[in-house]
């Protein structure tokens, strides 16, 4: 007979009243927002001092609408294209889940290329910004998958396995939800925090390179644990979705933080734009 750790079964809703009800997922993107809104004002006042922290205030409704919709897109051209042609109202029911960080990366970063052109910042002294508060959202958005007992791991007989009661074989698995909180939120935010103490902030785009690299890393190496998607399974020479999808990713956040290394430091006197605009 094979052990297994008790799997807490939380369930899906934090809390209700009355009728209003609040889903532990939709508490991690609250969470998330506001805890890297605020961590965002306070590495604004971080040399280069490239940001006014003010700015931020702005961008946090410009990053929930990114996030959102390209997270939501994401989940539909990258996983079931198929379903959302034939069914495209249920696009908008995203309540019920189906988000793809993938896409909301790729959400996040349009919206930071257009509030940076709007605004007259340059461009990478947001993304740098923004690179290190992401992993705060990773942890909270696992953790509540974890809570949701959705997205588990493939069968395992170490003594770490669990029976999510979602899975219809109800064998143990690995909790890789967990494995994933760990490596993309709390490993990559330290490896970050701990590279703005050192000064990255003045390397412009070397942070949003480590964040892609270290997250795609994190995400190849993760999936390994992860059950694949039931109507994706495993594709291209036995990877998965998530991890042909962080390979690009990858190897633009190396060539990026490589670029990065060979520009000169952001001080007080090159921190403006050609055009004479404050970075």
């Amino acid at each position: 007979m094979t052990l297994a750790l008790a799997y807490p079964d939380i369930g899906p809703i934090a809390f209700e009243i009355g009728p209003f009800v609040i889903r532990w997922y939709a508490l991690a993107y609250i969470v998330g927002l506001l805890t890297a809104w605020r961590y965002c004002r306070w590495l604004a006042g971080k040399p280069p001092k490239s940001v006014e922290p003010i700015a931020f205030d702005d961008f946090l409704l410009w990053a929930t609408f990114g996030v959102i919709i390209g997270g939501r897109l994401g989940y539909v051209l990258f996983y079931k294209p198929v379903f959302f042609l034939w069914n495209p109202l249920e696009i908008l029911i995203i309540w019920q889940g189906g988000m793809s960080f993938h896409g909301g990366l790729v959400g996040v970063i349009v919206a930071m290329y257009l509030f940076t052109r709007r605004q007259g910042i340059r461009f990478f002294a947001v993304t740098d910004i923004v690179a290190c508060t992401a992993p705060i959202g990773l942890f909270l958005g696992r953790i509540a998958n974890f809570v949701n007992g959705e997205l588990y791991g493939r069968p395992t007989d170490s003594p770490v396995g669990m029976i999510f009661p979602q899975d219809p074989a109800q064998v143990p698995r690995h909790p890789s939800q967990l494995y994933e909180a760990g490596l993309e939120g709390l490993v990559l935010f330290l490896l970050l925090f701990l590279l703005v103490r050192a000064s990255a902030l003045q390397r412009g785009g070397l942070l949003s390179g480590i964040f892609l690299t270290g997250y795609a890393l994190s995400r190849i190496i993760v999936e390994f644990f992860r059950e694949p998607d039931d109507h994706l399974g495993f594709l291209f020479a036995g990877a998965t979705m998530g991890q042909l999808l962080s390979l690009p990713m990858m190897l633009l956040g190396i060539g990026l933080a490589v670029w990065s290394l060979r520009q000169p430091r952001l001080t007080g006197r090159n921190n403006r734009r050609k055009d004479g605009s404050a970075a």
